[in-house]
């Protein structure tokens, strides 16, 4: 645990943060002094999650039950905490799903849910967010991307890339934006982490999931909370999450490509 400063003590927002990534950063969070609202779409595993947070690190923890995949749920979400006169000085935009397989037999539903979860969501948060922490001149916020944000494409997870590589850019954008303002905005790219995301994806059969060593939640949540309070725009936590990020990047691209395409193939073994 690290040493607790002022603005240690303030009130986080964590979406998703009843599994994997968001709650290992709920917990990080509530161990150095944070005040919690957490967000979810599993009511009961929500009101579970708040009640042991509260219980191992004697912090406040307020939960909202809010599918963020639902027009308008992100509002709605912080016209609630807007009423309650809940101050929020950490973001924590960690909320998302992934879906795996070919475009044109996805489900348009799904496909539209996630970029509502992915995209709109989290871009919401963040606007709504910004004109209370630029007031108060501090505040943290802190976008859940993906490694995958540097790829140029996730042939049978086309969505999911373009989404995470929206959040990367949109990230590093408002970030510079807000240079001087005592503001902060850090993009967490973690590549595979061990977690339900591949199998609730459709991808935990891939050449990728079998190939690729996966990180911990909680180590990924380290990194990303340690960046944020240091207030860095970008970190990829991981030796193979860093060459897989950066090996996206480099000319041809056209390789990396056919790389991921490969990778997320299913296995034959």
């Amino acid at each position: 645990m690290t040493s607790r400063t002022t603005e240690d003590s303030c009130t986080a927002l964590i979406t998703g943060a009843s599994s994997g990534i968001g709650l290992e950063l709920a917990r990080t969070l509530a161990a150095n002094g944070h005040s919690l609202v957490i967000v979810a779409r599993d009511e009961a595993r929500l009101k579970a999650v708040a009640a042991q947070l509260e219980s191992d690190y004697g912090v406040p923890v307020t939960w909202h039950a809010k599918d963020l995949s639902e027009p308008r749920a992100a509002d709605d979400l912080w016209s609630d905490l807007s009423k309650a006169n809940i101050i929020i000085d950490v973001l924590v935009n960690n909320a998302g799903v992934g879906l795996y397989g070919d475009f044109q037999d996805e489900s348009l539903d799904a496909v539209r849910r996630m970029q509502m979860i992915n995209v709109v969501a989290l871009t919401t948060l963040t606007r709504l967010a910004l004109p209370g922490m630029l007031a108060r001149h501090r505040g943290r916020i802190l976008n859940v991307a993906s490694m995958v944000g540097y790829q140029p494409g996730g042939p049978r997870m086309a969505v999911y890339y373009a989404t995470k590589s929206y959040v990367l850019s949109f990230s590093k954008g408002i970030a510079r934006e807000l240079d001087g303002s005592g503001v902060s905005v850090t993009a967490l790219c973690p590549g595979l982490t061990k977690s339900a995301f591949e199998e609730k994806s459709g991808a935990q059969e891939t050449r990728l999931y079998r190939l690729v060593p996966q990180m911990t939640a909680s180590a990924v949540a380290m990194a990303g909370y340690r960046a944020m309070m240091r207030g860095r725009r970008v970190v990829i936590p991981g030796v193979i999450s860093k060459i897989l990020a950066f090996a996206g990047e480099l000319p041809p691209r056209t390789i990396a490509l056919e790389v991921n395409r490969f990778l997320l193939n299913r296995a034959a073994w």
